[in-house]
């Protein structure tokens, strides 16, 4: 894993998600709705997700976002916006 310096105010970019993982537990076993996803986005820039049904752009944006139901889903890597690390 590559460690990043946190940045100062106005340097470097204002959204960064590193390793990313979201995992749910269902009767079927484990869910790996997305597994090792990593971007950053600078200030004032704006970053476009795509991809198939099913891939992972919206539980990527909620997991961002902290919308996800603590007790359903289970969050690893690191999330960080203005250099406040939200996850991780």
């Amino acid at each position: 894993m590559v460690e990043l310096p946190v940045p100062r105010s106005g340097e470097g970019p204002y959204l960064q998600v590193t390793d990313l993982r979201v995992r749910f537990d269902t009767e079927d076993g484990v869910v790996r709705a997305v597994d090792g996803v990593s971007f950053s986005v600078e200030r004032g820039r704006t970053l476009g997700i795509v991809g198939e049904s099913g891939s992972g752009k919206s539980v990527t944006s909620l997991a961002i976002l902290g919308l996800h139901n603590a007790k359903r889903a289970t969050i690893t890597g690191e999330i960080s916006v203005g250099g406040r690390q939200l996850v991780g």
